[in-house]
């Protein structure tokens, strides 16, 4: 159900965490995917609670109907994959909930980073983008602008000013380079602030982002 919380792992980088970095796992991946990344961003002195979920497991229209992990559902319509309205906005809801839970939990909403890659990235930005309160920042990884059409309608204008880091490989099969790019300059020209990177890899995470996503989360958290 929608409103039930989603099972996650946490990783905290020292005692009395004072922010929190939600990220979301890709399509069949689940919040295992990115636990390992955490010592390279070398955030070990600052106290950070990294919260992985894992997403719901669902049908997946794209890989036949078989039953994964996913934030919602992919189909394939005349060579143009389309993410499912309701599964986003089903999974948008969850990670709100995550937001809640760490506002419960003493971390102010803008101190909560929302992260992830390829699917998590789509759900990163557009959970972010709408969310009534300041983030911290946001993070998309290898993922393109889901329901990019209805943004400039729902857009918070709490988060107008949040910074926002994507990155994408210039050899990508799965989200073609071109599609990330228009995300980019559809955020750009709605006024946003986007820190972009091209790396040549496929639809992956290379040591050259990793080190750029490192300097990037200790300056949004300083």
């Amino acid at each position: 159900m929608a409103g039930d919380l989603l099972e996650a792992l946490e990783v905290e980088t020292a005692p009395s965490p004072r922010a929190a970095v939600l990220w979301m796992h890709g399509l069949g991946a689940d919040g295992y995917d990115f636990v390992d990344l955490v010592p390279a961003l070398g955030l070990q002195t600052a106290p950070v609670r990294f919260v992985f979920p894992h997403a719901p497991m669902r049908p997946v229209t794209i890989n036949r109907g078989m039953v994964m992990r996913a934030w919602y559902d992919v189909r394939d319509d005349v060579g143009r994959r389309r993410e499912d309205e309701s599964g986003v906005r089903e999974s948008q809801a969850r990670i709100e909930a995550l937001i809640a839970r760490e506002t419960s939990r003493g971390i102010a909403a803008d101190r909560v980073v929302l992260a992830g890659f390829s699917q998590g990235g789509a759900m990163a930005l557009h959970t972010g983008l709408r969310h009534p309160e300041r983030l911290a920042g946001l993070m998309g990884l290898s993922c393109f602008l889901p329901l990019a059409d209805h943004l400039p309608g729902e857009a918070s204008a709490a988060n107008r000013a949040t910074p926002i880091f994507m990155a994408h490989g210039t050899h990508d099969p799965l989200i073609p380079l071109d599609r990330a790019r228009q995300a980019r300059d559809t955020l750009a020209r709605l006024g946003y602030r986007v820190e972009w990177h091209e790396y040549p890899m496929p639809h992956s995470v290379c040591d050259a982002e990793v080190v750029h996503i490192a300097e990037w989360l200790a300056r949004i958290l300083a």
